[in-house]
């Protein structure tokens, strides 16, 4: 006979608090915390991508997975405004990528180096168009510079909601539209 597992739902004001608060917790840990403000957006990075139509994009009805340097080199080519919606896409799906689905990429053709590299420079390409975020200068100068810690502190939130069953159905509707869409 099966055993029955007892499954509760974990209610939270938001997945970007919920996002936050692990953030955090993990952060605190950290011998160079990284800064206050970079959780926050990476808490609001993680609470949208957790839609998958925010990680795939549709063409001619086809939905795939964004090919993210080929947006990039393109950028440059756009207006200024189109520039800094691009750069941001590049550089948070990079983020997300690398972080919260970083065992996904073991089954691409490059390498996390390669996204690593792709979304930082997104990022200080982003921060030459738009100098300051949340009142602080140089944001995402900040972000690229911190990409590396934020993207094993997410990696470690991922872990840790995979494995514990409570915080697991908190998420579950991400890993499962990345799984099916991924397939």
């Amino acid at each position: 006979m099966a055993e029955n597992k007892r499954q509760d739902i974990i209610t939270v004001p938001s997945l970007q608090s919920y996002f936050f608060e692990s953030l955090t917790e993990i952060n605190r840990n950290l011998v160079h915390p990284l800064p206050e403000k970079a959780l926050y957006y990476s808490s609001d990075v993680l609470e949208k991508f957790s839609i998958s139509s925010e990680y795939f994009e549709t063409e001619d009805g086809k939905v795939r997975e964004k090919i993210l340097g080929e947006k990039f080199l393109m950028a440059t080519s756009k207006s200024f405004e189109e520039q800094k919606r691009i750069y941001k896409d590049i550089g948070d799906t990079s983020l997300i990528l690398c972080g919260y689905f970083s065992d996904s990429i073991s089954k691409k053709i490059v390498d996390r180096s390669y996204y690593k590299n792709l979304g930082v420079t997104a990022y200080k390409r982003l921060n030459s168009v738009v100098p300051s975020l949340l009142d602080m200068p140089s944001f995402f100068e900040i972000l690229a510079y911190s990409f590396d810690g934020l993207t094993q502190i997410i990696s470690e939130v991922a872990s840790r909601d995979q494995s514990d069953p409570q915080k697991h159905l908190v998420v579950d509707r991400i890993i499962r539209s990345y799984s099916k869409k991924a397939s």
